[in-house]
């Protein structure tokens, strides 16, 4: 059975760019944008160009290299931003203009401090001009989760109508459950003349840890482009990790979902993206994280070593990890030190492995983690009690 394709919108050079620290320079960006292409990303968000001379530059640079994605630039609902990003965009071979303006009341009222129907009028102006320079153009309804269905939906008619090929549908607060970010989207689906037209897309934000649950349930309800960040990086709390929806896809084949992304590419995009922004992988991160194929309870190690499959749900090597980590502390048992003893060339009988766990847990309880070179002092210590063959 063929798999519906999920596009993934990588936007790690300009949402996860706008981490406080995490500036880069337009050589890094580049390394990153050509390493996004070989891995299968089909849109690039490479810059806010008006943002800055060096974002249009490293937008501009980005667009000569880029072989195979999309190459898009982030725009207000204002002329200049277009053009701008126009300018940015003309050595991309498949360029995007993504433009957008706030559509829920906070934004109208607070924000903007205008109404509805200029918001929709704004909306147009942006997508028709956008469209005079370019085919492929993105609206975003930035604070679409907590905008009115109805409203929502009149917006996404009326934009469409000007041209626009993808909608943008944000959770920009992350404050929506998934159920109802799901809702919406099914809402879009059923109540948007010309829906059928365009691809609806998912950006949502982790401020209550839910972006990835909710940009699965979009795509759930029809959303075909998802939009996420390397390692989950993005403004306050971060965006929807790509890492974790990709291989949500590729773990659960009954949603009849998958992505263009080469999987195995994964650990070392995060290792990449890690160095250059200075922002480090939580340990226990979701696929990429140190810990993610870790194991240092007992009763796990045991269940590991007899087979992966009794605690791991995915084959480390499908993203990039050469094995699972069996991690000595207090907490482990015999099977564990068994396996690592016999890694570093010991191979112990019952009778010895019983002598050299006491020794083991003397140590670990004082170390939070055995490692290799203290295996040879525990096997040294345990010498007295019992003859030891090393092969």
């Amino acid at each position: 059975m063929n798999r519906e394709k999920v596009q993934i919108f990588d936007t790690t050079l300009r949402d996860g760019e706008q981490v406080p620290g995490c500036k880069l320079d337009t050589k890094q960006k580049l390394v990153i944008a050509e390493r996004l292409d070989k891995m299968g990303v089909d849109i690039i968000e490479a810059g806010f160009p008006v943002s800055s001379p060096g974002d249009f530059l490293s937008v501009s640079e980005i667009c000569k290299i880029v072989e195979n994605a999309t190459v898009c630039g982030l725009t207000r609902a204002v002329k200049n931003d277009i053009d701008v990003a126009a300018a940015a965009l003309k050595h991309a071979k498949k360029p995007r203009i993504h433009t957008g303006i706030g559509t829920s009341e906070s934004h109208i009222l607070h924000k903007l401090n205008t109404t509805r129907e200029d918001i929709i009028a704004r909306a147009k102006f942006a997508v028709a001009h956008a469209k005079s320079y370019v085919e492929d153009v993105e609206f975003y309804a930035e604070d679409a989760g907590r905008t009115d269905n109805a409203f929502l939906a009149k917006v996404c008619e009326e934009v469409i109508k000007s041209g626009a090929t993808v909608l943008n549908i944000p959770d920009t607060t992350g404050y929506c459950l998934p159920e109802e970010y799901g809702a919406k989207i099914k809402y879009l689906k059923e109540n948007v003349k010309g829906i059928e037209n365009v691809i609806l897309s998912c950006h949502c934000h982790n401020d209550l840890g839910m972006a990835t649950a909710n940009s699965i349930a979009g795509a759930i309800n029809g959303a075909r482009q998802i939009e996420c960040t390397i390692n989950g990086i993005g403004e306050r709390a971060g965006n929807t990790a790509l890492e974790e929806v990709v291989m949500i896809f590729k773990q659960h084949p009954y949603l009849n979902l998958d992505t263009n992304i080469n999987t195995r590419e994964l650990n070392e995009m995060s290792r990449l993206v890690s160095e250059s922004m200075g922002m480090i992988v939580q340990p226990n991160k979701a696929i990429v994280g140190a810990n993610a194929f870790a194991h240092s309870s007992g009763i796990h190690q045991d269940g590991v070593i007899k087979n992966r499959a009794t605690y791991e749900i995915m084959d480390p090597l499908d993203v990039g990890v050469n094995e699972s980590s069996i991690i000595l502390t207090a907490r482990s048992g015999r099977a564990a030190l068994a396996y690592r003893a016999k890694k570093v060339g010991y191979e112990l009988t019952k009778v010895q492995l019983d002598l050299v766990y006491i020794e083991f847990l003397k140590f670990a309880d004082i170390k939070k983690e055995v490692i290799d070179a203290d295996i040879h002092q525990i096997i040294e210590a345990s010498k007295i009690q019992g003859e030891l063959i090393r092969n």
